[in-house]
């Protein structure tokens, strides 16, 4: 089984989907107590280690892990912030790079905001590039829909990929096939019929694309819901309210647009249903919006462990 280790995990998509590609975890280190509570009660066998990247001592794991993941808070480069990149005290990349160089894993796995694409940070990717060839990588970066990898949600997002320089094999990324993909409707079908709305297979036909991006929000953001206006007409379009998040599935005789609980925001997002996220909603949905989409981790990572076999 190769090893990984995992920063900023959040609670736990891209290490659930590494999981799934056959990696197993040396450790997973999260900041945020929510996160590291919901990590450790879906899975109790993974070390979770909650507190300060920047306090983390790579050293004793050097040449004993085989990748290096993690998924750098996208603030400093998402557009509906400032996009203050470096100058923003959010920006991690600086403490996943002093990891590679303290670790030197066979591979590195960072995924990020299409915002990170920006020409405004030109400059910036150039640097980050230089410093993972400097420290003996050939990496490279590229834009994946999750719509592609059976995510039945508009999500794009940048995945760089280096492998060490000493590893023969080429890594080539995950190939689309985005005609596997379900719509909203078909994916969350069961899930609306479940407390027995005789309109679901109504809503269903009418819910069927895909849906706008799963949005988390800061710490900042209100109550639960699924974005800013134009996420909530483009919900309006499948058939869904936007305006909030409900606790249960529509009761027979319910009229309307009803609206999604977090089990079936996570189903979208690709979570397995088991995967508890805790009861209060908001902070659930923060933690289901903020994750980086388990299948396409999965995805990713089957292409790393064939590198690396």
């Amino acid at each position: 089984m190769l090893s990984s280790m995992e920063i900023c995990a959040g609670a736990g998509g891209q290490a659930l989907g590494l999981s799934m590609a056959g990696f197993e975890h040396v450790a997973l280190i999260e900041y945020e107590t929510d996160y590291c509570d919901a990590l450790k009660r879906n899975r109790p066998d993974w070390n979770v280690i909650c507190g300060d990247i920047k306090e983390f001592n790579g050293w004793p794991y050097r040449f004993k892990v085989d990748l290096l993941a993690g998924g750098v808070p996208c603030p400093p480069f998402s557009v509906a912030g400032k996009q203050l990149g470096s100058d923003d005290e959010r920006d991690l990349f600086p403490e996943m790079l002093r990891l590679v160089e303290e670790i030197v894993p066979k591979a590195v796995m960072i995924e990020n905001v299409r915002g990170f694409l920006d020409p405004v940070f030109e400059e910036y990717r150039a640097n980050i590039f230089a410093q993972l060839d400097k420290l003996g990588y050939n990496a490279q970066i590229k834009l994946l829909q999750a719509s592609d990898y059976g995510v039945p949600q508009l999500r794009p997002r940048i995945v760089i990929v280096g492998i060490r320089k000493d590893i023969d094999k080429q890594f080539s990324y995950p190939e689309p096939h985005p005609e596997d993909t379900k719509t909203v409707g078909q994916t969350l079908i069961d899930l609306m019929k479940a407390n027995g709305w005789d309109g679901a297979d109504d809503w269903a036909a009418r819910a069927d694309k895909i849906a706008p991006t799963i949005v988390g929000g800061s710490k900042k953001h209100g109550g639960p819901d699924l974005g800013p206006v134009r996420a909530r007409k483009a919900w309006l379009e499948l058939g869904v309210d936007g305006l909030g998040v409900a606790n249960e599935a529509p009761v027979e005789g319910f009229e309307g647009n009803p609206r999604l609980t977090p089990r079936m925001i996570a189903r979208i997002q690709g979570f397995p249903d088991d995967w508890d996220f805790g009861k209060r909603k908001t902070a659930a949905c923060r933690m289901i919006g903020n994750a980086f989409p388990p299948p396409v981790a999965q995805a990713v990572g089957e292409k790393i462990r064939e590198v690396l076999e």
